[in-house]
């Protein structure tokens, strides 16, 4: 009976020792991700000098004219026009060729499949920050630099490996007995990918559409390199129109940085539940 009492205390304070572990790592997690928010936020409503002299102390008076400034200005609702537009493009474009690639990849065989599927995930091997200079090399000989449009093809091209792959795991996961009684019907390739596959893979199209806006919006790297007009400057390169000759006005920076978050955090908590169903749903029952 001792040994069982002693079993048993062991077993209570090994449960609350790992609960204890899963707080204080949810907690630091939680303070990593909100404090800087918190800071930029108490930065944007400061003035320009106390923000650069007192950054960590809330801000009282609250100065909402930074706020006011950014969004009563032009730039900014062109920017998110700019921006806007890039997403949706982008988006359209990964969503069908992903999908028709997943398609072919996971559904129909032919010489070479297994090497070309290989070779559309060598794209994940390669970052964008080592790819960059011969994109722009590309770009400049096909006259497409400062255009919205090589914004659109880069993005786009640098999200089909990973899209594919995921896609192509759903796809391979829909039982091959609706595709044989779809061909049994006289449906042929194609009608089987639009009328039976496309919905039964709907929440991995959703999560995939909802990451790559996601993406797009805050992508900054891309658009910085390829336009040079300000008149089609995306959000994330809103933050050079403050930068002067001696340095930046620290609290408009704040001010704009967090005006432009919120298009991206809306659209996330709207997203968020067909990206996390999109993402755990690794099978479908047939």
């Amino acid at each position: 009976m001792h040994t069982s009492y002693s079993a048993s205390r062991m077993g209570k304070a090994s449960s609350l020792f790992t609960r204890f572990m899963q707080y204080l790592i949810l907690t630091i997690v939680f303070l990593i991700v909100v404090v800087p928010v918190v800071m930029l936020v108490f930065a944007a409503l400061k003035t320009r000098g106390d923000a650069m002299s007192s950054p960590y102390t809330i801000p009282i008076p609250a100065h909402w004219e930074n706020f006011v400034k950014i969004v009563t200005g032009p730039i900014f609702w062109v920017m998110l026009r700019n921006s806007l537009m890039v997403m949706v493009a982008t988006t359209v474009g990964v969503v069908v060729i992903c999908s028709l690639a997943a398609f072919v990849f996971s559904r129909m065989e032919f010489r070479g499949k297994s090497w070309a599927f290989n070779l559309f995930l060598l794209g994940l091997m390669f970052p964008i920050t080592i790819a960059i200079l011969p994109v722009y090399f590309v770009l400049r000989q096909i006259h497409l630099i400062d255009n919205l449009w090589a914004v659109i093809l880069v993005q786009t091209a640098f999200a089909l490996s990973g899209n594919i792959l995921i896609l192509r795991g759903f796809f391979t996961a829909i039982p091959a007995e609706l595709q044989d009684a779809a061909y049994v019907d006289g449906c042929t390739a194609f009608g089987f990918f639009w009328r039976i596959l496309q919905p039964q893979a709907r929440p991995a199209l959703a999560a995939d559409a909802a990451l790559t806006m996601i993406v797009s919006l805050k992508d900054k790297l891309k658009p910085l390199v390829v336009l040079n007009s300000d008149k089609l400057w995306t959000l994330p390169l809103g933050t050079m129109q403050f930068q002067g000759q001696y340095g930046q006005d620290v609290s408009l920076v704040a001010a704009f940085v967090t005006v432009s978050a919120v298009p991206t955090i809306l659209f996330y908590l709207f997203a968020e539940r067909q990206i996390v169903s999109g993402l755990t749903a690794g099978a479908v029952k047939g």
